[in-house]
């Protein structure tokens, strides 16, 4: 007759199994480890490394995973003068709580707690089934960008009987590996995201559901007629007093056309609605252009720039090399550190200036590791940069991808500041 703590294992393991839909795929996981075994002294076993265990698990959140665990170790016994204690074969089939502070952490502590039951079998027939409980801690450590962690673990089990309880102590270490492919997705913007096709943002708008084709205010609700907005200036036509201001064009709060920069243009004829306080016009409300670079007086760093060179969006000469300073990665990721998309940003404006060239984006490590999985890692640097400036309308085809590895620092790598400067992308141009 199966046991009560069999039967809540099972029931545990059929409802996470029953929420799969509601849960995303790639959670999904399994574990086979290889255990060492630390046997209550009353048992009179040999401590040692006895064959493993296998858990097949599903993340419920952020915080807990869930899994099912089958154990099997073949366990030694011992001789001495008086008496012979025979081998023992313990099966163990359970189900797990996984509690962790961050799932998605490259280095992932957790707490475990569970339930299952026991079955034990010596070598002259004798066998046991007992339901027990385990409590432990574990570490889970990603692996870069793969779907493989190591996995090691301490665990305390009691086998409870009426009479007498066992309390066995297992370490195990093993390897996880989640289905499902990973995506930098997660460290992505989720900004530009509209999900029921409204022309609004899922952080603005209100009402995320209004079916397709549906008129909607600016916060993304369903139109109604007294609040109509035939200009589009996102003020109701019922107090609108200038009802045909272009689209697009800032208005105050009775839908007139603002002058946003103050320079004597109003909006909807300003070309240049952006230009620097004080600075001297056109009619088309744009600052005049002294050396002819393509960059306006007020932002252009290089005001006197040679007739003819190619320049970024500063009004600087480049030449065969475009560095980014500040874009950094974390050591062994290809991970973008915070705050470097507006440097890629900056950058793709740049070659959006000048779709004539093709560039080669370098990838570089610092010396840390192995150097062929630095080429590896260099590569996947350089695709994530390539993969911004894609995102910011730079074309795909004029941009190829390659990793230096280590071999081409630029600092010294015995320091934290220099690996962290050699840890780096360029764009290199190929053809101009």
């Amino acid at each position: 007759m199966t046991s009560p703590s069999i039967r809540i294992a099972i029931l545990a393991l059929a409802l996470s199994f029953a929420t799969t839909a509601q849960a995303q795929w790639d959670d999904w996981y399994i574990a086979p480890s290889v255990i060492y075994f630390d046997d209550d002294g009353d048992r009179n076993l040999d401590d040692g490394m006895y064959f493993g265990q296998f858990s097949v698990g599903r993340g419920l959140t952020r915080n807990l995973a869930i899994e099912g665990l089958l154990g099997y170790y073949d366990v030694s016994g011992y001789k001495d003068t008086t008496i012979s204690i025979p081998d023992q074969k313990h099966t163990e089939l359970g189900v797990n709580l996984l509690a962790f502070l961050d799932r998605d952490a490259t280095v992932a502590p957790y707490l475990l707690v569970g339930i299952g039951q026991l079955r034990t079998k010596d070598s002259i027939g004798n066998t046991e089934n007992r339901p027990s409980a385990s409590f432990g801690v574990g570490l889970n450590w990603n692996i870069a960008q793969s779907n493989f962690s190591l996995r090691a673990e301490l665990r305390s089990r009691l086998a409870y009987e009426k009479n007498y309880n066992f309390i066995d102590n297992i370490a195990s270490l093993g390897v996880q590996y989640s289905f499902g492919a990973k995506s930098s997705a997660r460290s992505l913007p989720q900004d530009n995201v509209d999900t029921d096709g409204d022309g609004v943002l899922d952080m603005w708008d209100e009402c995320p559901d209004t079916p397709r084709g549906t008129e909607v205010t600016s916060r993304g609700c369903e139109l109604k007629n007294i609040d109509r907005d035939s200009d589009g200036d996102r003020v109701f036509d019922s107090v609108d007093q200038c009802p045909n201001t272009p689209r697009g064009v800032p208005v105050d709060p009775v839908g007139c056309s603002l002058d946003s920069d103050r320079d004597g243009v109003t909006t909807d004829r300003d070309r240049c609605p952006a230009s620097a306080p004080g600075a001297i016009v056109d009619s088309y409300g744009c600052s005049r252009d002294g050396d002819g670079d393509g960059v306006l007086n007020p932002t252009d760093r290089c005001p006197e720039t040679r007739p003819g060179a190619t320049v970024d969006v500063n009004g600087c000469e480049f030449t065969d090399v475009i560095q980014l300073p500040g874009v950094n990665f974390g050591s062994s990721s290809d991970l973008l550190l915070p705050g470097t998309e507006r440097i890629i940003e900056s950058a793709a404006a740049t070659l959006n200036n000048h779709p004539d060239l093709q560039i080669e984006v370098a990838g570089h490590t610092d010396s840390d590791g192995d150097a062929n999985m630095n080429y590896g890692l260099s590569e996947r640097r350089a695709k994530t940069v390539r993969d911004f400036l894609i995102r910011y309308g730079v074309d795909g085809t004029r941009l190829t991808v390659r990793g230096y590895g280590e071999s081409q620092p630029i600092d010294e790598n015995e320091t934290m500041r220099g690996r962290a400067t050699n840890r780096r992308v360029e764009l290199r141009i190929v053809d101009r």
